[in-house]
Protein backbone atom coordinates (compact mmCIF):
# COMPACT_ATOMS: atom_id res chain seq x y z
CA UNK A 1 0.00 0.00 0.00
CA UNK A 2 1.28 3.45 -0.81
CA UNK A 3 0.25 6.26 1.79
CA UNK A 4 1.03 9.91 0.36
CA UNK A 5 3.90 11.66 2.40
CA UNK A 6 5.38 7.75 3.03
CA UNK A 7 5.20 6.09 -0.01
CA UNK A 8 5.12 2.54 0.09
CA UNK A 9 4.76 0.47 3.65
CA UNK A 10 4.59 -3.06 4.74
CA UNK A 11 1.97 -5.61 5.18
CA UNK A 12 -0.10 -4.96 8.60
CA UNK A 13 1.14 -7.21 11.30
CA UNK A 14 -0.50 -8.89 13.50
CA UNK A 15 -1.96 -6.04 15.07
CA UNK A 16 -2.72 -4.08 11.74
CA UNK A 17 -0.01 -1.76 11.56
CA UNK A 18 2.02 -0.84 8.80
CA UNK A 19 5.03 0.82 8.78
CA UNK A 20 6.68 3.01 6.51
CA UNK A 21 10.48 2.78 4.96
CA UNK A 22 13.00 4.72 7.17
CA UNK A 23 13.19 8.26 6.54
CA UNK A 24 14.31 12.04 8.34
CA UNK A 25 12.36 13.76 10.27
CA UNK A 26 12.99 17.29 10.54
CA UNK A 27 11.00 17.82 13.76
CA UNK A 28 12.80 14.95 15.35
CA UNK A 29 16.28 16.64 14.75
CA UNK A 30 16.56 14.90 11.53
CA UNK A 31 17.07 11.68 12.87
CA UNK A 32 16.13 9.00 10.85
CA UNK A 33 12.12 6.82 11.75
CA UNK A 34 9.60 4.44 10.27
CA UNK A 35 6.62 5.75 10.77
CA UNK A 36 3.85 3.74 12.11
CA UNK A 37 0.15 3.55 11.01
CA UNK A 38 -2.51 2.12 13.73
CA UNK A 39 -5.61 1.64 12.43
CA UNK A 40 -5.53 3.27 8.76
CA UNK A 41 -6.80 0.34 7.01
CA UNK A 42 -9.76 0.62 8.03
CA UNK A 43 -10.10 3.97 8.86
CA UNK A 44 -13.11 6.05 7.08
CA UNK A 45 -11.06 9.41 6.93
CA UNK A 46 -7.88 8.75 5.72
CA UNK A 47 -7.44 12.30 4.52
CA UNK A 48 -7.21 13.15 8.18
CA UNK A 49 -4.39 10.62 9.00
CA UNK A 50 -2.92 12.16 5.50
CA UNK A 51 -2.78 15.36 6.96
CA UNK A 52 -1.65 14.82 10.14
CA UNK A 53 1.21 12.54 8.64
CA UNK A 54 2.29 16.17 6.43
CA UNK A 55 1.71 18.27 9.09
CA UNK A 56 4.70 15.91 11.29
CA UNK A 57 6.86 15.95 8.21
CA UNK A 58 6.63 19.21 7.97
CA UNK A 59 7.25 20.55 11.46
CA UNK A 60 10.55 22.03 12.07
CA UNK A 61 12.05 21.69 15.76
CA UNK A 62 10.80 24.58 17.04
CA UNK A 63 7.50 22.17 17.78
CA UNK A 64 9.35 20.12 19.49
CA UNK A 65 11.41 22.45 21.68
CA UNK A 66 8.43 24.33 22.87
CA UNK A 67 7.40 21.22 24.57
CA UNK A 68 10.97 21.70 26.89
CA UNK A 69 9.19 23.30 29.75
CA UNK A 70 6.80 20.52 30.09
CA UNK A 71 8.71 17.75 30.12
CA UNK A 72 11.17 19.60 32.61
CA UNK A 73 8.26 19.81 34.93
CA UNK A 74 7.50 16.08 34.69
CA UNK A 75 11.66 15.92 34.77
CA UNK A 76 11.29 17.41 38.23
CA UNK A 77 8.54 15.67 39.36
CA UNK A 78 10.24 12.57 39.03
CA UNK A 79 13.22 13.57 40.24
CA UNK A 80 11.83 15.37 43.84
CA UNK A 81 11.79 11.22 45.05
CA UNK A 82 15.75 11.48 44.83
CA UNK A 83 18.29 13.45 47.25
CA UNK A 84 21.65 14.79 45.20
CA UNK A 85 23.82 11.57 45.90
CA UNK A 86 21.27 9.33 44.98
CA UNK A 87 22.34 7.00 42.07
CA UNK A 88 18.79 7.60 40.64
CA UNK A 89 19.53 11.48 41.14
CA UNK A 90 19.18 13.32 37.81
CA UNK A 91 20.36 16.68 38.06
CA UNK A 92 18.97 18.82 35.21
CA UNK A 93 19.14 22.99 35.45
CA UNK A 94 16.67 24.62 32.85
CA UNK A 95 14.55 23.09 30.69
CA UNK A 96 16.30 23.46 27.28
CA UNK A 97 19.05 21.14 29.08
CA UNK A 98 16.63 17.80 29.38
CA UNK A 99 16.84 17.06 25.72
CA UNK A 100 20.66 16.42 26.83
CA UNK A 101 19.35 13.60 28.83
CA UNK A 102 16.47 12.10 26.19
CA UNK A 103 16.77 9.30 23.95
CA UNK A 104 13.56 10.19 20.80
CA UNK A 105 12.16 7.09 19.71
CA UNK A 106 12.16 6.07 15.92
CA UNK A 107 9.17 4.89 15.79
CA UNK A 108 6.32 7.89 15.47
CA UNK A 109 3.25 6.49 15.54
CA UNK A 110 -0.12 7.95 13.94
CA UNK A 111 -3.81 7.15 15.04
CA UNK A 112 -6.96 7.98 15.86
CA UNK A 113 -7.95 9.00 19.31
CA UNK A 114 -10.71 6.65 20.31
CA UNK A 115 -12.57 9.58 22.42
CA UNK A 116 -13.16 13.52 22.29
CA UNK A 117 -12.57 14.79 19.05
CA UNK A 118 -11.73 11.40 17.40
CA UNK A 119 -8.57 13.27 15.63
CA UNK A 120 -5.53 11.94 14.52
CA UNK A 121 -2.28 12.19 16.39
CA UNK A 122 1.38 11.17 15.72
CA UNK A 123 2.72 9.75 19.62
CA UNK A 124 7.04 8.85 20.36
CA UNK A 125 7.57 6.89 22.63
CA UNK A 126 11.23 8.17 23.84
CA UNK A 127 13.77 6.78 27.20
CA UNK A 128 14.72 9.46 29.54
CA UNK A 129 17.07 9.03 32.49
CA UNK A 130 14.89 10.45 34.95
CA UNK A 131 12.73 7.36 34.19
CA UNK A 132 14.02 4.73 32.88
CA UNK A 133 10.87 2.66 33.64
CA UNK A 134 7.87 4.43 32.06
CA UNK A 135 9.78 6.78 29.59
CA UNK A 136 8.72 9.51 27.85
CA UNK A 137 5.53 9.82 25.82
CA UNK A 138 5.53 13.04 23.43
CA UNK A 139 2.13 13.62 21.47
CA UNK A 140 1.32 15.45 18.48
CA UNK A 141 -2.10 16.75 18.11
CA UNK A 142 -2.99 16.84 13.86
CA UNK A 143 0.90 16.30 13.96
CA UNK A 144 1.11 20.16 14.46
CA UNK A 145 1.74 20.70 17.98
CA UNK A 146 2.71 19.16 21.54
CA UNK A 147 -0.29 18.60 22.89
CA UNK A 148 1.20 15.83 26.02
CA UNK A 149 3.96 14.54 27.77
CA UNK A 150 4.84 12.05 30.36
CA UNK A 151 4.85 8.66 30.88
CA UNK A 152 4.63 6.18 28.26
CA UNK A 153 0.72 5.32 28.65
CA UNK A 154 -0.64 4.71 25.53
CA UNK A 155 -3.37 8.07 25.78
CA UNK A 156 -3.05 10.67 23.17
CA UNK A 157 -4.21 13.26 25.77
CA UNK A 158 -4.31 13.73 29.65
CA UNK A 159 -8.25 14.80 29.43
CA UNK A 160 -8.28 10.32 28.03
CA UNK A 161 -5.62 9.27 30.61
CA UNK A 162 -7.58 10.59 33.71
CA UNK A 163 -11.06 10.13 32.50
CA UNK A 164 -11.54 14.24 33.06
CA UNK A 165 -12.97 16.41 29.86
CA UNK A 166 -11.25 19.42 32.23
CA UNK A 167 -7.85 18.28 31.11
CA UNK A 168 -8.22 18.46 27.23
CA UNK A 169 -5.83 21.21 26.83
CA UNK A 170 -3.17 20.20 29.78
CA UNK A 171 0.31 19.29 27.91
CA UNK A 172 2.14 18.22 31.07
CA UNK A 173 -0.20 17.04 34.24
CA UNK A 174 1.85 16.75 37.47
CA UNK A 175 1.88 13.60 39.60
Amino acid sequence: MNVPGLGQMTEPDDLGWRRSEPLPVVVLRGQTCRIVLEGYDDDQEKGEFHEAIENFLAADATVLEAAASHIFRYYQDCNADWEPGDEEYIAIQAPADVWDHITLGDEPTVTRRGYGDHGVYVTLECNCDWEPEHGLQIVFRRGLSVCKVGPNDGHVTNSDAYANPGLEHVIYKPR
